[in-house]
């Protein structure tokens, strides 16, 4: 089990942090939970995402997910989770789960959520790499829409590197640098619809499923599965699909 004897406050530096990038999501923190806020239509695309995390993780850890809580006796790790819009998800689903994040804020209104909802996910101000020598390895770290806003790939992906534990999972989920994803991550998704506010993503950031694969194999991970997230425009639904053109999902396995 993961110490409860969690630090309010740590003093975050690294050379993968973007202090620009954590001035941004502190600002837009207390949107996270609010159904008609800044971030409302990612709790859209969270839905589709989770269920499907929600459903892989036994596969691959060779359990049934049909069970009430099929993430039970799982350690994992949430790493940039943000307000706890995955973390509290996959707590209530049994699994024995940290939210981390490097935006302060995010954390405050991650805890009092979930000091509402009276879910058991538990949260630290911190970064990847202050967490294996306080907790060890997990059996499952994620790292959702956080690649494309660190500093420095390499030290962030050593960073989660270090965290799975032998035969664990890494989950990566992240935004390909294509034209069709500028094109629809930030034009439309930023400056014609207003689904996110303005200046969320830098394209230039984005990182292409090959790109992952090389940094991870370089790493001892080999490549499990992957998917795409997508909108169906005629159902207005999100769907997980095989196009990884623009949102994706990569699983990738330590050893």
């Amino acid at each position: 089990m993961l110490r409860k004897d969690l630090k309010k406050n740590m003093s975050l530096t690294s050379g993968s942090v973007d202090p620009a990038e954590i001035t941004k999501f502190n600002k837009f923190a207390d949107e996270w939970w609010k159904p008609d806020g800044a971030f409302k239509t990612v709790h859209a695309f969270n839905k589709a995402r989770v269920e499907h995390i929600l459903n892989r993780i036994p596969v691959l850890f060779q359990n049934n997910p049909n069970t009430p809580k099929p993430l039970s006796g799982l350690k994992i790790i949430d790493v940039g989770c943000g307000a706890g819009i995955v973390t509290e998800p996959l707590s209530n689903h049994g699994a024995d789960i940290l939210g981390i994040d490097a935006a302060e804020r995010n954390i405050e209104v991650a805890k009092r959520h979930t000091h509402q909802s009276g879910a058991s996910a538990r949260y630290l101000h911190a970064l990847p790499e202050d967490c294996v020598e306080k907790f060890g390895t997990f059996d499952v770290v994620l790292s959702l829409e956080v690649v494309e806003h660190v500093a420095n790939i390499e030290e962030f992906l050593q960073s989660l590197t270090d965290l799975v534990r032998p035969g664990g999972l890494l989950i990566i989920g992240t935004l390909n640098r294509t034209l069709r994803s500028y094109l629809k991550a930030i034009i439309g998704a930023e400056y014609v619809l207003g689904w996110l506010p303005r200046g969320t993503h830098d394209w230039r950031k984005f990182v292409t499923p090959t790109e992952l694969d090389d940094h991870l194999g370089q790493r001892g991970f080999s490549i499990k599965e992957h998917c795409g997230v997508a909108l169906n425009p005629l159902t207005m639904r999100w769907n997980i699909n095989n196009d990884l053109s623009t949102n994706y999902l990569q699983f990738h396995c330590k050893g």
